[in-house]
């Protein structure tokens, strides 16, 4: 396979991944808004932050509201890390590698394509179109890699596909960790701290795993009990230890090369060996930077194993 393919089908699995994952994470901050009291302050910004483009905003909108960082977030060009951004790169790429995947995944995306160009504006006028928008958006981006699952043959290239999903799929969960989680435990003493089990629920719903918490873990929806779920649960496909367990099982597939299996396995040891009990007495913040830069240097070294020549 050419590198230039394999390369675009790396980054198709990331954006699709991106996307969803951006309609997810505002989806539930507005749904997490309305559990709690109207006294308690709660702003948007944090959505902002999990994407890492705080600085970004700042530069380009006058003021933090709530209407122009969801505009940020899923309508602005510019924002490399918005729902249009994510989708239209997606779209670009399929565009050049469409013999590599069933005709019915370039239908779909252009459908969700054209759903976000057609509603996107008017989802904005109101916080119910919005989330009816936004639920649209997830369900198409899981039909659309569904389909990839069901229908395109697990060749060489599927393989770049799933790698580059579950590398975003990991690097989310830990951005999403890393900003909710700061908040909740900074606000301990304070107005939020009634309501933080509300917020922790919040933050598995964000990665859709709520349920699956329930099931694996025997015990209260708390910091230790989430976070030991999100980052080390080898079962839940969200969780950073399930996304570097199946990067782990597929680079075997691809043409031998230890530097991105060296990187992978540094960081599985980084993440599975984190004592959540102490990190959340102080320290969060910096494992999950550690975590980030590992992260990259996975991205890193998969780039120059297979996309440079």
């Amino acid at each position: 396979m050419l590198s230039r393919v394999a390369d675009n089908l790396y980054w198709f699995g990331r954006y699709l991944q991106r996307a969803e994952n951006t309609a997810r994470i505002v989806n539930v901050h507005g749904h997490l808004i309305f559990d709690l009291p109207r006294q308690v302050e709660f702003g948007w910004l944090p959505l902002v932050q999990i994407l890492g483009a705080e600085e970004e905003y700042r530069e380009r909108y006058p003021d933090v509201s709530e209407a122009n960082i969801m505009r940020f977030l899923l309508l602005d060009e510019q924002n490399s890390g918005s729902i249009l951004s994510s989708l239209h790169h997606a779209r670009e790429i399929l565009r050049t590698i469409r013999e590599c995947m069933p005709r019915e995944i370039w239908e779909r995306l252009n459908d969700l394509h054209y759903l976000l160009v057609e509603k996107g504006e008017k989802s904005l006028t109101s916080r119910s179109k919005r989330q009816d928008f936004l639920t649209q958006m997830i369900d198409g981006a899981l039909l659309i890699y569904g389909m990839l699952t069901a229908n395109m043959s697990q060749d060489v290239g599927f393989q770049f596909l799933r790698l580059g999903t579950n590398l975003e799929q990991a690097d989310m969960t830990t951005r999403i960790i890393d900003v909710r989680s700061s908040s909740l435990i900074k606000s301990a003493s304070g107005d939020l701290a009634p309501f933080q089990n509300i917020q922790w629920m919040g933050v598995l719903r964000s990665l859709m795993g709520y349920q699956m918490f329930r099931r694996h873990i025997r015990g209260r929806v708390n910091g230790p009990n989430v976070l030991r779920f999100l980052l080390q649960n080898r079962e839940f496909p969200r969780s950073v230890t399930y996304c570097l367990n199946m990067i782990a099982t597929t680079l075997p597939k691809l043409p031998p090369d230890r530097r991105p299996q060296r990187s992978v396995e540094r960081l599985r040891a980084l993440v599975m060996d984190a004592n959540i009990d102490r990190l959340m007495e102080g320290g969060l913040s910096e494992v999950m930077d550690e975590i980030q830069v590992g992260i990259a240097q996975v991205h890193e070294a998969v780039s120059t194993a297979y996309f440079k020549v």
